[in-house]
């Protein structure tokens, strides 16, 4: 009788499990890396909004919010330091300092009453307790009325969306879809206009607004965006034309015209390129500086959250818990808006047919 034979297969080597993963854990790293360096100034600002003006300038100030503890003894506070003793590091109260020794008192014993300890007292760490405040918030609120500054911002930047949104698509849909004599011409004049500095065209748009009377107001940070503009003609463009024209084709047999292909066979598969070109716009008009203080020039009550901030963090300079809570209130509105829209941003273009 013949014996079996077992055949087992050897192990695989954990060594080349590793080499093969190490690519991925580098990238890895490296991408957790750089999100750090990233989230930082955001972590430092969040963090800061927090903090009391004593605790941004203690000498001892700990990366979170916190503020040393007192220990009241005999009617008086005296700061907790954690000192070493023979029994360990204990967290004891200085009561009496001295240059070589202290005498201090137990919290948990005050009843023994003082005590020497020999060394330095200013050596000793002081202990801390976790005390964030939020009075930062509705202090900074009321500064610079920042309620005011929202309103004049959201109207500016959903008006200006909503102008962009309307024309850029009309445009964006001319280019990808009409074969027009000398259309790609054009379009190259269209997207040159990119590259000229916003310096180039301040002057003459601003003595032209400045001469039919639009100074002072929001209709130059608004009206000139129901013109289109040459970056988001481009995206929703080649976004457009990416859209099979079979079932422009197929509308046009079901007696379908331009304008009714444009809004139920184009627009329903562009969802995700037209709102990121809207997020785009918003974002642009909600950390624009540079127009609003050019065209609303002594117009406070029409300045928008930009304008606003600069003026109090100039105000507020020694008072950096302020003027970060400030900023974490004016970047909250964005950062919510990114994070609901952000799957779009990866969603595909999904083709069910044409709805007539």
């Amino acid at each position: 009788m013949m014996a079996s034979q077992v055949i087992s297969t050897p192990p695989r080597s954990w060594s080349g499990k590793l080499r093969r993963s190490l690519p991925y854990i580098g990238m890895s790293l490296l991408g957790l890396t750089v999100l750090l360096l990233f989230l930082a100034p955001l972590g430092y600002m969040t963090l800061t909004s927090f903090k009391t003006l004593n605790q941004i300038r203690d000498a001892n100030s700990q990366f979170l919010p916190a503020s040393p503890i007192n220990f009241t003894y005999e009617g008086k506070e005296y700061p907790l330091l954690e000192v070493p003793t023979e029994d360990g590091v204990r967290e004891l109260a200085l009561v009496k300092p001295g240059r070589e020794a202290s005498e201090y008192v137990d919290p948990q014993a005050p009843e023994a009453g003082l005590f020497t300890v020999p060394g330095r007292w200013r050596t000793f760490t002081p202990v801390y307790a976790f005390n964030p405040t939020t009075d930062n918030f509705p202090t900074s609120w009321n500064q610079i009325n920042l309620g005011r500054l929202f309103r004049n911002t959201i109207f500016i930047a959903v008006a200006g969306t909503v102008g962009t949104l309307l024309s850029s698509i009309v445009v964006a849909y001319g280019f990808a879809r009409f074969r027009v004599p000398g259309i790609g011409v054009l379009f190259i004049i269209l997207i040159s206009t990119i590259i000229l500095p916003r310096q180039v065209t301040l002057i003459p748009t601003y003595i032209f607004f400045r001469a039919i009377g639009w100074g002072g107001t929001w209709l130059p940070l608004i009206v000139p965006h129901f013109f289109a503009n040459a970056y988001n003609v481009f995206l929703l463009r080649q976004y457009f034309r990416a859209i099979p024209r079979d079932l422009d084709e197929a509308a046009t047999l079901d007696g379908a015209t331009p304008w009714q292909v444009l809004l139920h066979v184009i627009l329903p598969q562009s969802y995700p390129a037209i709102v990121a070109v809207g997020l785009f716009h918003f974002f642009y008009a909600w950390n624009d500086f540079f127009e609003p203080l050019v065209y609303l020039q002594g117009r406070e009550e029409l300045y928008t959250i930009s304008i606003g901030m600069t003026q109090f963090n100039n105000i507020f300079t020694t008072q950096p818990g302020l003027a970060m809570a400030a900023s974490m209130m004016a970047i909250a509105l964005p950062m919510v808006m990114f994070f609901l829209a952000q799957r779009v941003f990866v969603q595909g273009i999904v083709i069910t047919g044409v709805e007539k």
